[in-house]
């Protein structure tokens, strides 16, 4: 197949790419998205109930009320129990591993779990089919020391990983590393200087698991039993408060999961705490049996999806009603954070990545929200709210001029340092407000100003050798040490772009390592050889399509991308989401997204030329 595509192709396919992605847009102007359902949600979630439908059976045969005994939900929890174990053993790999999702290779984490899972379900023997397969593979990938040993010195999801094993009495509780779980008491504002060994977002594991391991293998040292013991009930009190309304801390399967165990293994089911997180766990099952990592991206996924689909300060498609486009704004607008965040002790003025309660403020969400209100129409709340933004990003920038996800100082792990991706975002949405004359932010102007030079100079530091960058949130499989720098060199590309600093040498640099990524088929992947993906391949065009000498490169990818659509595979998304700690997952929209973008920036790139030569 020929490498050219002509302009009224790309036109096709735009329209194409745009109509499906609004499509997906519900009647409330948002896009809720689907994530993929996965083995190791649906293996904590399994753990979880079965850790405490256990118990309330126990204490409902002590209950003397057989009223009180038929109101408990045993029932049908045993019922989520056995569709999840069914799951999982239908979905489990040929070399008798689990996979994140159901298009990831085997790993040690989720395989370990899941063979947790049917040991504590008390189901080994109905499924010693999978268990002895399951054995072999934790036994070649080097079990316990491989958990250790794919996470370093984060604990954030090794200690889970080895408490549930510990539950399941496939390893002992000495495996545990035990969890400072008392400097949970100390005020939030000391939480940077203490150096906690889970990141921020991990406070609930770091309670729930640490009140767990002290109660299975207390401290010898009698000062540290004593300090532990008058904490356990205060930090606890921090757990509840910190829990969201729907029971779900941070929407997250796994971190809700883990904590759920933790209280039933000290001997908590009951705990309010307890209570709320099944909730969460029933109502966030699927109709499979499987549970998803997250409850959706709804936030994220709407700023993306307007700015892939505008242009900046207003709807200007036939498609995009002005009562569409103040829907979606005010819904965003309704997503930011008007009070002090009980979890991460964040000031307003952020979003989220989700509009459900368990969301928490940070830096990418935030970024991608200001820039979907500057395409959208302005009034005052939405000025108000960008004046709210960016102050916000303002103060939560490190002292190395980067930004990380959630909170300021938080440097010891890597999900709380600063990120290239994350830097890149935001050094664009603080550039498209102070670029326009907005009275309430030109109050910041020299301190934008002066933030985007120091972020510009990290991003420098930041670029590998080769003229790469790294990402925080996006991965590959298929690449070294699960890196993704076609998604982290695309990501700051793109605030190189934004800002008119192309000719910049960092910038050349990544551009002439992009151009080397690409594949011979015309698309890329997470790096050069990786099998080519629409998110990867789209990114990519977007990056390069402005700039004369990669304009070969681009339209090689446009074509690429063309042939999926016509083969109806542009939407079929890949794994390479990466969500807290190693965790794979792929979104339903994000190759729509990427897509519809790509196609767009390629029209605009026509558009000037045509424009300039007449």
């Amino acid at each position: 197949m020929s490498d050219e595509i002509s302009n009224a192709e790309i036109v096709r396919c735009h329209q194409a790419a745009r109509a499906a992605l609004l499509a997906e847009r519900n009647a409330e102007g948002f896009w809720p998205g689907e994530l993929s359902t996965s083995a190791l949600s649906t293996a904590t979630a399994v753990c979880a109930l079965a850790c405490v439908s256990e118990r309330w059976i126990a204490t409902s045969g002590r209950d003397s009320s057989a009223t009180q005994r038929r109101s408990r939900p045993e029932v049908a929890i045993h019922q989520l129990i056995l569709n999840g174990l069914r799951y999982l053993a239908e979905h489990q790999n040929i070399d008798g591993g689990w996979g994140d999702t159901v298009k990831s290779r085997s790993n040690i984490s989720t395989t370990m779990l899941a063979r947790a899972a049917f040991h504590i379900a008390g189901a080994a023997a109905e499924y010693r089919y999978c268990l002895d397969r399951a054995d072999d593979y934790v036994q070649c990938a080097g079990g316990i020391a491989a958990v250790r040993a794919r996470y370093g010195k984060d604990k954030t999801f090794a200690v889970p990983i080895l408490m549930t094993c510990a539950l399941a009495g496939l390893a002992d509780w000495n495996e545990v590393d035990a969890l400072p779980f008392e400097l949970a008491c100390v005020p939030a504002r000391f939480f940077a200087a203490l150096r906690l060994p889970v990141v921020s977002y991990a406070l609930p594991a770091l309670i729930a698991i640490g009140q767990a391991r002290f109660a299975k293998r207390p401290p010898r040292n009698p000062l540290a039993r004593a300090v532990r013991s008058a904490s356990v009930e205060k930090s606890l009190r921090v757990l509840e408060a910190i829990q969201p309304s729907s029971g779900g801390f941070l929407e997250a399967t796994p971190l809700t999961s883990f904590v759920t165990m933790a209280l039933a293994a000290c001997g908590r089911a009951e705990h309010p705490v307890a209570r709320k997180a099944v909730e969460f766990l029933v109502n966030s099952v699927r109709p499979d049996g499987s549970w998803p990592i997250d409850s959706n991206l709804s936030c994220w996924l709407t700023t993306l999806s307007v700015n892939a689909l505008n242009e900046e300060c207003g709807m200007r498609s036939a498609e995009c009603s002005e009562v569409d486009s103040a829907l979606t704004r005010d819904w965003i607008l309704s997503c930011q954070f008007r009070e002090v965040h009980p979890y991460t002790n964040a000031a307003p003025g952020g979003w989220g990545w989700t509009h459900l309660p368990g969301s928490v403020p940070d830096a990418d969400d935030t970024a991608g929200a200001l820039l979907a209100l500057r395409r959208l129409p302005l009034n005052d709340a939405s000025r108000d709210a960008a004046q709210r933004g960016v102050r916000w990003l303002l103060d939560l920038q490190n002292r190395d001029g980067g930004w990380p996800t959630f909170c300021r100082g938080w440097t010891n792990l890597p999900f709380d340092r600063s990120g290239a991706d994350l830097t890149a975002h935001v050094l664009r949405a603080l550039a498209v407000w102070r670029r326009n004359d907005e009275s309430r932010i030109t109050n910041h102007e020299s301190r934008i100003s002066r933030a985007i030079t120091a972020g510009f100079h990290y991003l420098a530091r930041e670029q590998r050798a080769d003229g790469s960058w790294l990402p925080l949130w996006f991965g590959n499989e298929h690449v070294a040490n699960d890196e993704n720098p076609v998604y982290g060199t695309t990501r700051v590309l793109a605030a190189y772009r934004a800002l008119g600093l192309m000719s910049d040498p960092a910038a050349q640099r990544g551009q002439t390592w992009l151009l080397a990524a690409q594949n011979d088929d015309g698309g890329w992947g997470g790096a050069k050889g990786a099998p080519s993906s629409v998110e990867e391949t789209s990114l990519a065009v977007s990056a390069l399509c402005d700039h004369h000498e990669a304009e070969d490169a681009a339209r090689r990818g446009l074509r690429w991308l063309a042939a999926r659509l016509d083969a109806r595979t542009l939407a079929k998304p890949s794994p390479i989401g990466f969500y807290f700690a190693k965790l794979w997952y792929f979104e339903k929209l994000y190759p729509l997204i990427f897509a519809a973008e790509a196609f767009r920036d390629a029209l605009n790139k026509t558009d000037a030329r045509k424009a300039m030569t007449g």
